[in-house]
This record gives C-alpha cells, structure tokens and sequence, in this order.
C-alpha cells in the first residue's frame, strides 16, 4: 500500500517558491565568492585524477543553477550540452550572476497552479514543479561543498560559507 501523498494549494507552492528562490539569492553570493577565489592559473587543479578539475566544477554549479530555475520557468527537465559560458573566473561570475537573477526572476514570476504541475525529471523522479527548488539547493551546495575543497590545496583562501574559515574568521555579523 503506498503512503498518502501530501495535498499542495496554489498558496503553499507559491509560498515555497518565495522562500526558496530567496534562499538560493542568498546562496549565489556565497558560490560567486568560492568561484572567485579559484586562482586563474590554478583553474585545472584537482586533488585525483578522476576528479573534475576546479573549473569544471565552477562552470557545473553555474550552469547548473541557472539551468534548474529556466527549466522551472518552462516546466520541463531538458539538459543539452551547453557551450562554455566563459574562460575566465570573473566572466563565469559575470554571467552567473546576470543568468542566475534572470531565471530566479522567470520562477517568481510563475503562478500557483503553474508551480504545481508534476514533472518528469530525467525518469527519476516526479514531482510538483516547486518541490524542485529544493533540489536545486541541495544539488548546488553539494558541488560548491566540493570546489571549496580545493582552494586551500590549491594555495588559494576559503572563504566564510557559514560562519567563517581559518582564512576568513566567523566575526559575529
């Protein structure tokens, strides 16, 4: 017997994008401060070689966030290979952060009923639009988890994520 599915209103999924996609603004400061600390000569660091090296994860949590708030905004999960969006690290955040508020500002946009609609996503899962933000945070904390990994190795300074770094001690604001 399956377990009783939770009911959603317009209201609650709305509610939710508003919090979610506030949350995920917040967070694109914190990802374009471990991004732009990646040094540009240290761009293909990695700590194993089957690893991704820093500026691969760099351009996947980019375009990765951007691409979950457009697929939102037109209610379907289509990846397609998808061009370099810079090569250098203060043009990656330039277009991150210019990408990253035009779809964040594409969801907001979205009404109740329309964040409603259940998706496919890639055959593994189906799920109201909105619950998909949460997905996305999840997905981009996890590879931003990764990059600041590397900076310390790669003689660069990690930044305050939560509460501060040995390079950039937590001052209490």
């Amino acid at each position: 017997m399956a377990a009783p599915q939770p009911s959603f209103t317009p209201e609650f999924a709305s509610a939710f994008r508003d919090m979610y996609v506030g949350i995920l603004e917040n967070e694109l400061a914190t990802t374009k401060r471990v991004i732009g600390n990646i040094p540009e000569d240290k761009k293909s660091y990695t700590p194993h070689k089957d690893s991704r090296t820093a500026w691969q994860i760099a351009v996947h949590v980019a375009q990765s966030d951007v691409w979950f708030l457009n697929s939102l905004a037109e209610q379907k999960f289509d990846w397609t290979d998808q061009p370099e969006p810079a090569t250098t690290v203060a043009g990656l955040n330039e277009w991150y952060d210019k990408n990253f508020r035009t779809g964040a500002a594409r969801v907001r946009k979205m009404s109740g009923p329309e964040l409603l609609k259940t998706v496919d996503f890639f055959g593994i899962m189906k799920a109201p639009l909105f619950l998909y933000l949460n997905f996305a945070l999840v997905h981009a904390v996890h590879h931003r988890g990764q990059l600041s990994t590397y900076l310390r190795p790669m003689g660069a300074k990690v930044p305050d994520i939560y509460g501060g770094s040995f390079d950039e001690p937590f001052t209490g604001q």
